[in-house]
Order: structure tokens, then sequence, then C-alpha cells
């Protein structure tokens, strides 16, 4: 059977940088954003916030709370690995769909961090749907809270916080890998 660890946490909070240290030690990785930004550019959109953004709400209105973890389930099952993480958590639904899919070999990581520790990262980091300050990382939050992000991460099986240096997060994860297999 698959165990799974999967991040929930607020943008900027880690859950990319705990998926590159698990990628690099071989564990493959399953990006639920991943799953929008296909649908955007099979709209041929742009990934920008705005347009995750929307595509995110709009797949979660039209097609259920739990639709971007459905549409992850099949690739996890097609990776047929015996560790596979899952970044990008958002939501209860999203829980309750890889719980009931996985059971007891889905484990559900919060990763917590700061709102100044996180726009520091967001400012260093330059991606297509970064947001240029502060008040637009708010906004960000509000609307990945609104999906039930908040929910999510008082259920999570284990918290960790990233709040240190990279290293001292990266060690954090490295030993979570460990104990998860």
């Amino acid at each position: 059977m698959t165990k799974i660890l999967a991040f929930v946490g607020m943008p900027a909070s880690g859950k990319s940088e705990a998926s590159s240290v698990l990628r690099s030690k071989g564990i493959t990785v399953i990006n639920m954003g991943d799953a929008i930004r296909e649908e955007v550019m099979r709209r041929g959109l742009e990934p920008t916030d705005v347009n995750t953004g929307g595509i995110g709400t709009e797949l979660r209105e039209t097609e259920g709370r739990d639709a971007v973890a459905r549409r992850c389930i099949p690739k996890i099952r097609a990776a047929n690995k015996d560790l596979i993480a899952i970044d990008g958590v958002r939501s209860v639904p999203e829980v309750e769909c890889f719980k009931k899919a996985f059971g007891d070999d889905f484990t559900l990581v919060s990763i917590d961090s700061d709102l100044d520790t996180r726009f520091t990262r967001v400012k260093a980091r330059g991606r297509s749907d970064d947001m240029q300050d502060i008040s637009a990382l708010q906004v960000r939050d509000g609307r990945e809270l609104g999906w039930g992000m908040g929910e999510a991460m008082k259920i999570a099986d284990l918290v960790i916080t990233n709040n240190g240096t990279l290293e001292e997060f990266r060690d954090k994860i490295a030993a979570l890998m460990e104990g998860a297999q």
C-alpha cells in the first residue's frame, strides 16, 4: 500500500520546499496546484494568481470542494510508489477524499509559518502567480481560508513550524520522511 504525506499550509509556508526535500530523496510528489494550472492552461489562460485562484474556486464550486483532490487520485495511483507526497491540500473535504481513498496510509502534515516570514519568501521565489505586496498575500490567504484551509490545518496529524532557517526546516522534513517509511 502507498503511504502518503500530504502538506497543508498557508501560501509560502514551506509546502513546496518540503516537497522539494522529498523529491531530492527520490519521493514522488503530486502538486495539487498543478491540477489547477493544467485546467488554466487547457482553457488557454495565463497562469497568474487571479486566473489560478479563480479556476480553483470555480472547480470547487462546480465540481465539489474535493474536486482538485479527486483529480489527483489517479495520478497518485498511477505513480505506484511506496511513499508519495501531496503538496497543497486546501480543505477538509479534500482530506476526507484522500482518507477515503487511502485510509490510515494518509498523513496530513500542517506547515505553520508567520505572515512576515511567508512574504519574505514570496518576494524571493518569483513565481508567476506570486503576490507583489503583503496585502495581496493577505488577500490570497483569505481566499484559501475561504476554501477551508484553516479547518484542514486544525485536523492535521502533525504540525511542523517553519520560521527558522532553511536547513532547520529541511532537517525536519527529512526526519518526517524517515519516520514515514
